[in-house]
């Protein structure tokens, strides 16, 4: 069994091919050559972090697999600073158009000591930002951007920094190692 750590750089497609496309976008045949593994689970292109892949299916399915409840940890930098109800709202679950999130485990968090994004995410002066470490149980499509916004701090990066027990540790971006 193979099971990768790759930390996806920001405007990457998770996926090894970009087919239909009429502009010649990243993906991770660019950073990964390893024949017969598999994205376990998405993360969007604007998104940032660590993707698992992995030739054994029953640990791809148990990584993507909902049901499974596998916990993601994100850190996110959003704009304006949440509020203690704005994150009470996170930890009970917030209402979205597909219905309501399972409760997430959410703190405030230090800036971290991260790479820098290529493009900068848009600064603003009179706006400012802060970073929270959120945990989800669920993978809905853009679930954590789609639940910033509700609370009213749109994302404004997004990295993933855990999946279940494995995590990016000092990996930097475009880079991976096997587990």
């Amino acid at each position: 069994m193979t099971l990768i750590l790759f930390n996806k750089p920001y405007d990457v497609l998770s996926q090894f091919t970009d087919r239909g496309s009429p502009t010649t976008r990243a993906t991770l045949s660019d950073f990964i050559d390893v024949p017969g593994v598999y994205p376990a689970g998405r993360l969007d292109r604007d998104s940032e972090g660590l993707l698992l892949l992995t030739d054994d299916g029953r640990l791809q399915s148990r990584i993507a697999d909902p049901k499974f409840k596998l916990p993601k940890t994100y850190w996110v930098q959003v704009e304006g600073v949440p509020d203690a109800a704005a994150l009470a709202a996170l930890r009970s679950g917030v209402p979205l158009k597909d219905g309501m999130t399972r409760p997430a485990d959410v703190e405030s968090l230090d800036a971290p000591d991260v790479w820098p994004r290529t493009p900068p995410i848009r600064y603003r002066a009179s706006i400012p930002d802060a970073w929270i470490a959120l945990t989800i149980r669920e993978g809905r499509n853009r679930q954590v951007r789609r639940m910033t916004a509700a609370v009213g701090h749109p994302t404004l990066r997004l990295i993933r920094w855990r999946v279940g027990d494995w995590s990016l540790g000092d990996l930097a971006p475009g880079t991976w190692r096997t587990a």
